[in-house]
């Protein structure tokens, strides 16, 4: 059986909709690299770019770019194309509306990639061995931190929820309400009476 090498995967755009912004990496070393247009179209690659940060400022992008560059990174290797073009769709997925939004969900794409990445070395361990507890810790860790992502980036949205339960009592002349927990043993009462 022959393994044939895939080559870059691209989502099959519907109607006029183009697929998701990406970028190609010229390497400066193996820890540093420019990005550049995937098909040669700069200014529009630049507009798609603040469009899928969702920011009008050229400088966040610019910076954003770098920090993903140097975030995002594959298992086993160094500067990835894959992972960084993974990051980008996953950024452009969320849609932030915002410089503050866009920084969140930037590092929700990097937590969730060193996340799989411990995942992936706990499940080398075979839940054996002298670092198997300090790989599922720190995968835990980075799955908290990655629900704790999530949870933040839907109060920025839709506001920090509160629960007001609204009842009607009514209270007769002589008689006493209390607002409150009430317990069975009657303690913890309330703070106010009527």
């Amino acid at each position: 059986m022959s393994k044939k090498k895939l080559g870059p995967a691209t989502s099959a755009p519907m109607g006029n909709v183009p697929g998701p912004v990406r970028v190609r990496l010229k390497r400066l070393n193996c820890n540093e690299a420019i990005p550049y247009p995937y098909d040669g179209q700069g200014r529009e690659w630049w507009q798609r770019l603040k469009n899928a940060f969702g920011t009008a400022s050229s400088a966040f992008v610019e910076a954003s770019l770098y920090q993903l560059i140097a975030a995002a990174r594959l298992p086993g290797s160094g500067l990835s194309g894959i992972a960084v073009n993974a990051s980008l769709a996953f950024v452009e997925g969320a849609k932030p509306q915002g410089e503050v939004e866009c920084a969140l969900v930037m590092q929700m794409a990097c937590t969730h990639t060193a996340a799989m990445t411990a995942v992936a070395a706990f499940a080398g361990t075979h839940g054996h061995g002298r670092d198997a507890t300090q790989k599922a810790s720190a995968a835990s860790r980075l799955l908290r931190a990655y629900t704790a992502q999530v949870e933040t980036l839907h109060r920025l949205r839709h506001g920090g929820s509160q629960f007001v339960r609204v009842e009607h009592v009514q209270v007769n002349e002589g008689g006493q309400a209390l607002i409150g927990n009430v317990r069975k043993d009657g303690s913890g009462g309330g703070e106010g009476q009527k």
